[in-house]
């Protein structure tokens, strides 16, 4: 295991810093708009969608513990073994929205899609969670067929 925690740091802050390089473009003020898609700034004070809202400052700290709390977890057990790429990628997308809610007070968001319906304002590190989760589930069918061809 203790062969995949530098890439595991490696992948997170790759991961990271892409996310806060394109996010500082936007909060100097870059927008793009097109017939389906704008490129514009937003500040999410929620989570998706806007939810939890109501809980204000509080909600960087749930989200420290809960990204704190998954991050033993997957140094636990040879999770990170079977899981090293997903977690990393994960785990730096979570780390960089959560620093937006501390610099600015909430997740800088900035890809508006709005071609033939309203969809929520995004960013790369949502993209890379919801990456992340698509890996997790194929890697977790792939070692399930696996294990079942191995009985």
């Amino acid at each position: 295991m203790r062969k995949n925690i530098p890439l595991f740091f490696g992948v997170a802050f790759t991961v990271f810093a892409i996310d806060q390089l394109i996010k500082f473009y936007f909060v100097e003020g870059f927008s793009w708009e097109s017939e389906c898609i704008s490129f514009e700034l937003h500040y999410n004070k929620g989570v998706a969608f806007s939810m939890f809202t109501f809980l204000g400052e509080n909600l960087k700290w749930i989200q420290l513990l809960l990204i704190s709390a998954l991050v033993v977890y997957i140094f636990k057990d040879g999770y990170l073994k079977k899981y090293l790429l997903p977690s990393s990628i994960l785990i730096g997308a979570a780390f960089s929205n959560l620093l937006d809610r501390f610099i600015h007070g909430g997740v800088v968001d900035y890809v508006y899609w709005h071609c033939g319906f309203d969809f929520a304002v995004f960013n790369f590190a949502d993209m890379m969670i919801d990456f992340a989760i698509v890996l997790f589930l194929l890697k977790a069918y792939i070692l399930e067929r696996c294990a079942t061809k191995k009985s």
